[in-house]
């Protein structure tokens, strides 16, 4: 079997070249690529016996990766949206190989073909406005640290930043002059520049009182030992005031609410609000409008209720009818274990 045919050398060029150098996709898609590639290894070692120092291209068809998705399923007990995300890494591995060999375009075409799993989107948790405004009352901002929970709370809501994006915020990505924005750094290391209210603005001005004329990598959110707040803790702040929030406000005791559901509830107050879904798209940094389209759906679920709400009304008025919805890794695997 010719070199240029094992499979091993094209996993390291297509690791090292396209998704680092070629792509730059962010540190955590990185590892989601070769952990895809990882356990596809560790399957064909245990099941078809391969040594991953000796696979070949061929050795992969389509009918191998539908087994092996029969194994994540079955064994594993991957969900759907676990099943597409390995599949993909496949789909995104043959595609570079069939590129730099025109001899495998077809192969590559074939395990292209497989096809990804339908997943059905959980339905969107988001906050009503009175919801929202009951979260945003809890700190108290006689306090340093209920100070920073307010900051940190309001600039979730305004911008309908992820947690991990607000983690990594740092001072010189704001400006905090009028108009007011944030530069934000998103998913593949997209960087989308976001408007702040001059409300949000005043209170972190507040927050950073003298760290303003600090280092521009300084950390907005600091936890209680001045360290950068992580995602868990951002995490925790929000599921604290929530908490607290349910004893004033009962129907937040009926959701699940957690900082993306604050980046939902930024999503739809936006379109409410008569923003149009491409401004909310790059508002919010998503890669495919398909993703904001949901928040479209939403909206229109909820006019469709209320509609039927009016209806029942003018029913029951009329007198009408009421209505009632294995081996120790090779060499291969060792360099996958170091990225």
């Amino acid at each position: 079997m010719p070199e240029h045919h094992l499979l091993g050398s094209h996993i390291r060029r297509f690791l090292l070249e396209h998704v680092v150098a070629d792509r730059n996709l962010s540190r955590n898609t990185q590892r989601n690529y070769r952990d895809a590639i990882r356990v596809l290894l560790r399957f064909m070692t245990e099941r078809h016996r391969i040594d991953p120092a000796d696979l070949t291209v061929e050795h992969v068809t389509a009918d191998v990766v539908r087994e092996f998705l029969q194994y994540l399923e079955q064994v594993r007990r991957n969900t759907a949206a676990t099943l597409n995300q390995r599949v993909s890494v496949i789909h995104s591995l043959f595609r570079f190989i069939g590129r730099h060999i025109p001899e495998l375009v077809e192969r590559a075409s074939q395990l292209q073909a497989v096809p990804l799993r339908r997943v059905d989107h959980p339905t969107v948790s988001y906050l009503e406005k009175a919801e929202i405004d009951a979260v945003l009352a809890t700190p108290d901002r006689r306090r340093r640290l209920g100070q920073r929970d307010y900051a940190l709370l309001l600039f979730l809501y305004n911008t309908g930043a992820r947690a991990d994006e607000t983690a990594h915020l740092t001072r010189g990505a704001l400006d905090l002059g009028r108009p007011a924005s944030v530069r934000i750094l998103g998913k593949g290391r997209k960087m989308r520049l976001c408007p702040l209210w001059d409300h949000t603005a005043q209170i972190l001005r507040e927050l950073l009182g003298g760290r303003l004329d600090g280092p521009t990598e300084t950390p907005v959110f600091l936890n209680v030992r001045g360290q950068s707040l992580t995602r868990f803790g951002i995490h925790a702040v929000v599921e604290r005031a929530v908490a607290r929030a349910a004893t004033r406000m009962p129907s937040l005791n009926t959701k699940r609410i957690s900082p993306h559901s604050v980046r939902h509830t930024t999503a739809v107050h936006l379109l409410r609000a008569g923003v149009d879904i491409n401004t909310i798209r790059a508002w919010l940094g998503h890669v495919s409008l398909e993703t904001t389209n949901r928040y479209a759906e939403v909206d229109l679920e909820m006019k469709a209720k209320a509609l039927a709400a009016c209806a029942i009304i003018d029913n029951n008025r009329s007198g009408g009818p009421s209505a009632a919805a294995g081996r120790k890794p090779p060499d291969l695997m060792a360099f996958l274990a170091s990225l």
